[in-house]
């Protein structure tokens, strides 16, 4: 099974991380930890988290997220967000949080994993990889 991406680090949306158990997901994502590609964002953590059923579930997606490589949300991700939101001229609303993660996995180099439209437009202004989990290995 081929992992996801070209090969560059990808950070996790909450989007991806909720599909990761999904049969038709699983084999690549799987692949692609094992290949050392996966990466998280504060923001995309703290959305995870803020997910959990319980304690031990959110114990368990902590010290998962935690031993990634990360993508910070540093001042200049911020400004980089909000130069990407003025680039799209409002035309799109999209949620702060993908501004962000988005903003911040480009800052570092690396791509976005997701199952969300959003990032596809984010990649049009910000410099990344967008790498949909539902899309066949090519």
């Amino acid at each position: 099974m081929t992992a996801y991406g070209s090969g560059v680090t990808l950070v996790m949306d909450t989007s991806a991380w909720n599909r990761q158990r999904d049969p038709a997901v699983s084999g690549r994502w799987e692949a692609t930890v094992r290949a050392g590609l996966l990466a998280s964002c504060p923001v995309a953590a703290l959305e995870i988290s803020s997910g959990v059923r319980d304690e031990m579930e959110f114990a368990s997606a902590e010290r998962v997220l935690a031993s990634l490589p990360q993508a910070p949300v540093t001042t200049s991700v911020c400004r980089a967000a909000l130069s990407a939101s003025r680039a799209l001229r409002g035309s799109r609303r999209l949620p702060a949080a993908d501004y962000l993660i988005a903003a911040a996995a480009a800052e570092r180099g690396f791509g976005v994993l997701h199952q969300d439209r959003h990032f596809e437009v984010l990649a049009t202004v910000l410099a990344f990889e967008s790498v949909r989990v539902d899309k066949p290995a090519a």
